[in-house]
């Protein structure tokens, strides 16, 4: 199988290529590395069945070459502006690469007739109830550029399924961290905060800190993603992966800093976009692919703690 990862410099996309490559696939990776870099590959690219271009999914100069020339069997789009709060300030830069990027990768896809594996994420969701998690028919909301950008990738992605049967999959992560992660504000939560323990500065929480994430493992997601681009059962299908509990910012930052001297709060810079509740039902996940996560938040944050402190050194 030769898979086509849009994005794999990224933080989940690294991890998604060593799984691949672990199963002994043949990998094709393009990315712009705006949001990932070639060192998160330093480790994978000596293997000869790893491919590395750098390229814009919005160059469709460079995806027909790249289909012409590749025998792509399924293409896992990975590639993505992820940044709520840039996406607030700059709507048009996450349309054109969330949208019109999705649109010029699946108009390739149509032809090749080859499977098309779509990175969602948990925040297209309103947010929970306080009595249950969040299940695929949940109801949605694009309380920001990047909600409403994601929603409409994955409209396109559900048309190309039934207007042109193409084998499609929908999946929606909730909160992914662990290593490779950004530690900057480009990165995610865990990351972040970790960093700013490693470096014994404050632990800045935005608003009130009740709100609550579902945190899962990277490695986890990355088996994930893999494992519903192997499978037909999911043709067609929105699928969420989570842990499946959530932790509120406050609890996580006393999890990850002990001196509650250095946690703060501050004014949210986007209050209007903020998602009070997330906590993933991956029920589906297991039923279909028999997928469930491996890593609890413990062991997961040492984990990413050990890695982080690392690099420090």
């Amino acid at each position: 199988m030769t898979f086509l990862v849009t994005g794999g410099a990224g933080f989940i996309g690294r991890w998604v290529v060593n799984r691949l490559l672990a199963d002994g696939e043949q990998v094709v990776v393009l990315d712009n590395l705006s949001n990932g870099s070639l060192d998160n590959l330093k480790g994978l690219s000596a293997n000869p069945h790893l491919e590395i271009i750098t390229g814009d999914i919005k160059d469709q100069k460079t995806l027909s070459g790249l289909f012409r020339k590749k025998n792509l069997n399924t293409i896992l789009h990975l590639a993505a502006d992820i940044i709520v709060q840039d996406s607030i300030d700059n709507p048009r830069k996450v349309f054109e690469n969330d949208v019109l990027g999705t649109f010029n990768l699946l108009e390739e896809a149509r032809k090749a007739e080859t499977k098309f594996v779509f990175m969602s994420t948990c925040m297209v969701y309103d947010t929970a109830s306080s009595s249950g998690a969040i299940s695929e028919t949940y109801p949605t909301k694009a309380a920001s550029p990047y909600a409403g950008a994601k929603l409409a990738g994955e409209n396109m992605v559900q048309s190309y399924y039934h207007a042109y049967d193409l084998p499609t999959v929908i999946l929606r992560p909730f909160n992914t961290y662990g290593p490779f992660q950004k530690s900057t504000g480009e990165g995610g939560v865990v990351s972040i905060f970790i960093q700013k323990e490693l470096n014994r500065e404050y632990l800045s929480i935005y608003g009130d800190g009740t709100q609550t994430r579902d945190l899962m493992y990277v490695e986890d997601c990355a088996d994930f993603v893999v494992m519903a681009a192997a499978s037909e059962k999911c043709n067609g299908e929105i699928v969420n992966a989570g842990l499946g509990t959530d932790i509120s910012v406050n609890d996580l930052a006393a999890m990850i800093c002990k001196d509650k001297s250095r946690i703060r709060h501050v004014e949210h810079i986007h209050p209007q976009s903020e998602i009070s509740r997330l906590v993933c039902d991956r029920s589906k996940a297991k039923r279909l692919l028999g997928w469930e996560p491996k890593t609890t938040l413990e062991n997961g944050i040492r984990k990413t703690f050990e890695f982080q402190k690392a690099r420090v050194l």
